[in-house]
C-alpha cells in the first residue's frame, strides 16, 4: 500500500509540473520582441488565427506556444493602458500642483487685502473720533491724496521708458497684489477641470477683470499669440504698431493704435492710443503691459472719425510665468474706461459691466491660448479633414464680416441709404465691397454691383439670450425665408442673380446640421447647415437644389454670466474652398445688467424705431415679472448682394425681409419667455382695432353665436387661455378686414404656417390672393349669405400660400366677427379644417 501511495504522489506531481511548464514565464529574445511589437503596432488584439499565422511566418517564434503569445499581447495591452494612465495622472498632478500654487497665491493676496482693509478701517475710525478737534485745521497733511504725476515728453524715449516702468509696476500690483478689490466672477468656480481663476473688480474706476490659468505652451509662444489681438479678439477691428524701439532687459516699447467694433448699431465704436511694454523679470517671467497715452495720438481717418469714441486703457496686460515640467501660468488683467456717457442710457450698463469685459476680453484670451495648446498637442480633432487653423479662419471671417456689417464704417465704403419713412430698419450700401475671396471665385463676381446691409437693434426683456439663439439655430424655418437664402447663395455663381421668390425651387423647411468643430468648452460651434430643396421643373425633379450655409453659434450656455449669444451664417457652395467668399448675416444678443429704476413691463421694445409689432397688452402679473426680470439687446444684420441697376429693388426687399424676421423673432422671444407670456399677435392693428385678447374673445363668441357650437373647448374660454388656445388651434384661423379689398389682420400659428408668412407680412396679403379661381367664385357666391346669415360653410378646395404652394383643405367656415359692445361687424373670420400642402 505504501508503494502504491508513493507512485500516486509521483504521478500527481508530474502532472502538476507538466501544467506549470505549459504556462511558465517565457524569456523572449530581442528579435522575438521586435517581431511581436511590429504586429502589435498593426493590431493590438490579434485573433487566434492571426497568432498561428504569426508563428508560421516568423521562424524565430516557432518555439513559443500560441497560448504564450496570447499572454504576451495581453500583457502588452495592459502595459500600454498603465502607461497612458500614468501619463494622464502625471498631467493631472502637474495641473493640480499649478492650480494649488495659484490658489495659495490668491489666498496670500486675499490675506493682504484683508489686512489692508483692517488698517483702513482703523484709520477711518481714528479720523471719525478726532474729526471734531480738527475741523478748524485748514491743513491737508492727514488727508489721503493721490500724487500728481508730472507731465513727461512722450516723444522722448526716456519719457516713454518712465511711463513703461510705471505701467509695469501698476500692472503687477493688479495681477498679483491688492491694487484692485477683486471678487470671484459669478458662475466661474476654480477647480481641476476649470479653465482658470476669474475675478472682476468690486469697486474701482472703470471696469476691470482678471484671470489666472495654466497653459501647456512656452511663455514666448503665449506672448506671440496674445500680442496679435485681432487673431483672438472677435471685437478687435485692427491693431497698428506706429513706433517700436528697444528698452532695457531685452524688452521693447511700442506705440499702438487699436480699433474695437461696436457690438450693436446703437453705439459708436471705440479706439485706443496706447503704449505697450514687453520685458522679462528677474525670475524669468515674461510681462506684456499696456496703458493709454494722453493726447490725441493716432486716430481714424477723416471719413470715419465720427464713428469712434476714444476710450482709455488703464494699466493692463499679461504676466506669463514658466512652470516646472513645462507649460506656463498666465495672469491676465484688463482694466478699461469705455466712456459710457457716449451711448444711450439703456445701454450704459453694457459699458459699465466688468462681467462683459471678462467674457469678451479676459476669458476669451485665456480660452484661445488653451485652444491653441490643445490643437498643438493633437488633442482636438475636426471634421471634413480641415486643419484647425483653417476652421479658425472661417470663424474669424464670419465674425469679422458680421461686425463690419453692424458697424458700417465709412472708410470701408459703407453709406446709409435714405429710409422709407420708418426708421426701424437701417439700410446701408457698399459699392466697393468685395466678398473677400482671393480664389477664382472673385472672377464670377465681376458683375456684382455691391452689397446691401439691412440692420436693426431692439431691446428684449425676460428672454434668455442662450435659449433664443438655440431656438433660432434649431428652428430656422420659424423665421427664415429659404428663397432669400437662395438669392444670397446665387452670388457664388456667375449670372445667377434673380429676385427672391422667383427661383423655381421648393424648400421643404427641413435642415441638416453638420458639425465642423468646436472650442474646448463648447462655447462656440462651427457647422455647415444643409437646407433641403427640390426643383419645380419636371426635367430637374431629381436634381438636388440644396443650399449650404456655413454657421457659427456661440453663447448657448445659460450659466455663462455676461456672455453674448450669436448666430452668424453665410451661404457657401458645394466646393467649400478654404478661401471661399463669405457674406455673413445673423443675430447677436447681449445681456444687460438690469437696474430697478429702468425695468419695463413690456416684453419687447424697439429701440431704433416706432415699429409696431403688436398691441403688447399682456402684462406680467404678480411675482412672475420679478422672477426673471432681465433685459438684453438684440442686433440683427442681413447682407444682400445686388447687380448694377437693382439697388433700389433689393433695398426694398431687404428692408421688408428684416422687418419680417424681426416680427418672427419677437413672436418666438415672447413664446419662450420663462414668464409664460402669450405671443403678441395682430401686427400694426389700426387705432380702432381691439387688443389681441379682446379680438380672440370676439372671434370665439361670434363663432358660437352664429354656428351654435364652440370653436374652443369650454374650459379654455377664460382669461388669457382664450388667446393661447386660439393661437395653438390645429386648424388655420385667419381674420380679414371688411373693405372693398379685404386684407388679413390676424392669423394664428397654423394660419401663418399655411400661408407661409409672418405677422408683419400678413397685412400685405389680400383675401383674393389665397384662393384659386374656383375658390374665389365659391366665396363670391356665398358672400351675401355670410353677411345676411352671419356664416357660411365653403366646400373642400385649394388655396395658395405666399410661396406659391398649393394647400388643400377639407372644409372652410367663414363667419362675421361682431364687436361685443357695438354689435357691429368688426371683421370676417375663416377657419380651414384639416389643411395640408399638396
Amino acid at each position: 500500500m505504501a508503494m502504491v501511495a508513493q507512485q500516486h504522489r509521483e504521478s500527481s506531481s508530474g502532472s502538476i509540473n507538466k501544467h506549470l511548464d505549459a504556462g511558465k514565464y517565457v524569456r523572449y529574445t530581442a528579435e522575438q520582441v521586435e517581431a511581436l511589437e511590429r504586429v502589435y503596432a498593426e493590431c493590438p488584439k490579434p485573433s487566434s488565427l492571426r497568432r498561428q499565422q504569426l508563428i508560421r511566418e516568423c521562424p524565430i517564434l516557432s518555439n513559443i506556444e500560441p497560448k504564450q503569445i496570447k499572454v504576451w499581447f495581453q500583457n502588452r495591452r495592459c502595459r500600454e493602458k498603465q502607461r497612458k494612465e500614468s501619463s494622464r495622472l502625471q498631467t493631472v498632478n502637474r495641473k493640480l500642483t499649478a492650480m494649488n500654487k495659484l490658489l495659495m497665491e490668491e489666498n496670500d493676496r486675499l490675506q493682504k487685502q484683508v489686512s489692508q482693509l483692517v488698517c483702513e478701517n482703523g484709520y477711518m475710525r481714528q479720523q471719525l473720533q478726532t474729526a471734531p478737534a480738527t475741523t478748524t485745521d485748514g491743513s491737508c497733511e492727514s488727508a489721503v491724496t493721490t500724487p500728481q504725476h508730472s507731465l513727461r515728453d512722450m516723444n522722448n524715449p526716456a519719457g516713454l521708458l518712465s511711463i513703461a516702468d510705471e505701467t509695469l509696476g501698476e500692472f503687477l500690483s493688479k495681477a498679483t497684489g491688492t491694487a484692485v478689490d477683486w471678487v470671484q466672477m459669478p458662475g466661474m468656480k476654480p477647480g481641476p477641470d476649470s479653465v482658470g481663476i476669474f475675478a472682476i473688480s468690486h469697486s474701482c474706476s472703470g471696469v476691470a477683470a482678471r484671470a489666472c490659468g495654466l497653459v501647456s505652451l512656452e511663455p514666448t509662444k503665449i506672448a506671440e499669440i496674445l500680442k496679435d489681438r485681432p487673431s483672438w479678439s472677435r471685437d478687435c477691428r485692427s491693431l497698428e504698431v506706429f513706433t517700436m524701439f528697444p528698452a532695457g532687459n531685452g524688452g521693447t516699447i511700442e506705440l499702438l493704435y487699436t480699433q474695437i467694433y461696436a457690438p450693436t448699431t446703437l453705439a459708436p465704436a471705440r479706439d485706443f492710443w496706447t503704449l505697450r511694454y514687453t520685458t522679462t523679470l528677474d525670475n524669468g517671467s515674461l510681462v506684456i503691459c499696456e496703458r493709454s497715452l494722453s493726447g490725441s495720438g493716432a486716430g481714424p481717418n477723416a471719413a470715419a472719425s465720427s464713428q469712434f469714441v476714444r476710450a482709455e486703457m488703464l494699466p493692463s496686460g499679461y504676466l506669463i510665468r514658466p512652470c516646472e515640467g513645462g507649460g506656463s501660468i498666465i495672469h491676465i488683467v484688463d482694466h478699461l474706461n469705455l466712456e459710457a456717457w457716449s451711448v444711450p442710457e439703456v445701454l450704459r450698463t453694457l459699458y459699465e459691466s466688468s462681467k462683459v469685459v471678462a467674457q469678451k476680453m479676459t476669458i476669451a484670451a485665456l480660452r484661445f491660448v488653451r485652444q491653441i495648446a490643445q490643437e498643438t498637442s493633437g488633442e482636438v480633432v475636426y471634421a471634413l479633414g480641415r486643419q484647425p487653423a483653417v476652421l479658425r479662419t472661417f470663424s474669424q471671417r464670419l465674425c469679422r464680416g458680421f461686425n463690419d456689417s453692424v458697424n458700417g464704417f465709412n472708410d470701408d465704403g459703407w453709406s446709409i441709404m435714405t429710409c422709407d419713412g420708418a426708421e426701424d430698419v437701417i439700410v446701408a450700401v457698399n459699392s466697393t465691397k468685395t466678398l473677400g475671396s482671393t480664389s477664382s471665385h472673385s472672377n464670377s463676381l465681376s458683375l456684382l454691383g455691391g452689397i446691401l446691409c439691412a440692420k436693426a437693434s431692439m431691446l428684449l426683456q425676460n428672454v434668455p439670450p442662450a435659449v433664443l439663439v438655440r431656438f433660432l439655430r434649431e428652428h430656422r424655418s420659424e423665421w427664415a425665408d429659404f428663397n432669400v437664402d437662395a438669392y444670397s447663395a446665387a452670388a457664388m455663381k456667375a449670372g445667377s442673380f434673380a429676385c427672391p421668390g422667383m427661383q423655381s425651387t421648393r424648400f421643404t423647411g427641413s435642415q441638416i446640421i453638420m458639425p465642423l468643430g468646436h472650442t474646448i468648452e463648447h462655447e462656440e460651434m462651427l457647422e455647415v447647415i444643409r437646407l433641403e430643396g427640390h426643383s419645380f421643373a419636371q426635367e430637374d425633379a431629381f436634381v438636388s437644389r440644396d443650399l449650404l450655409l456655413l454657421q457659427i453659434c456661440s453663447g448657448i450656455d445659460e450659466n455663462a454670466v455676461g456672455a453674448c449669444s450669436e448666430l452668424v451664417f453665410a451661404p457657401i457652395d458645394e466646393m467649400f474652398l478654404d478661401d471661399a467668399p463669405l457674406l455673413p448675416s445673423g443675430f447677436r444678443i447681449i445681456p444687460l445688467e438690469s437696474k430697478s429704476d429702468t425695468l419695463s413691463t413690456n416684453k419687447t421694445l424697439d429701440l431704433a424705431s416706432s415699429l409696431e409689432v403688436g398691441p403688447g397688452t399682456n402684462q406680467v402679473s404678480g411675482d412672475s415679472s420679478s422672477c426673471y426680470n432681465t433685459r438684453s439687446v438684440l442686433t440683427i444684420a442681413f447682407q444682400f448682394p445686388f447687380e448694377n441697376g437693382m439697388q433700389d429693388n433689393i433695398a426694398a426687399m431687404a428692408r421688408q425681409y428684416v422687418r419680417s424676421v424681426i416680427s418672427s423673432v419677437q413672436r418666438v422671444a415672447v413664446a419662450i419667455s420663462p414668464s409664460g407670456m402669450i405671443p403678441t399677435v395682430g401686427p400694426r392693428l389700426s387705432p380702432g382695432s381691439p387688443e389681441a385678447l379682446t379680438l380672440a374673445q370676439w372671434i370665439c363668441q361670434s363663432y358660437s353665436y352664429h354656428l351654435g357650437t364652440e370653436l374652443l373647448q369650454s374650459d379654455s374660454l377664460s382669461g388669457d387661455s382664450t388667446l393661447k388656445n386660439l393661437w395653438l388651434h390645429p386648424d388655420a384661423i385667419l381674420c380679414c378686414s371688411v373693405k372693398s379689398l379685404p386684407v388679413f389682420i390676424f392669423a394664428n400659428q397654423a394660419g401663418l404656417d399655411m400661408l407661409e408668412t409672418t405677422l408683419v407680412a400678413l397685412q400685405d396679403i389680400t383675401l383674393d390672393k389665397i384662393f384659386d379661381d374656383s375658390g374665389r367664385k365659391a366665396l363670391c357666391s356665398d358672400f351675401a349669405k355670410i353677411m345676411q346669415q352671419g356664416f357660411a360653410c365653403l366646400p373642400a378646395g385649394i388655396c395658395m400660400s405666399t410661396m406659391g404652394r398649393h394647400v388643400s383643405y377639407e372644409q372652410a367656415i367663414a363667419w362675421k366677427v361682431l364687436a361685443a359692445e357695438e354689435n357691429a361687424v368688426h371683421c370676417l373670420a375663416f377657419t380651414f379644417v384639416n389643411w395640408s400642402f399638396v
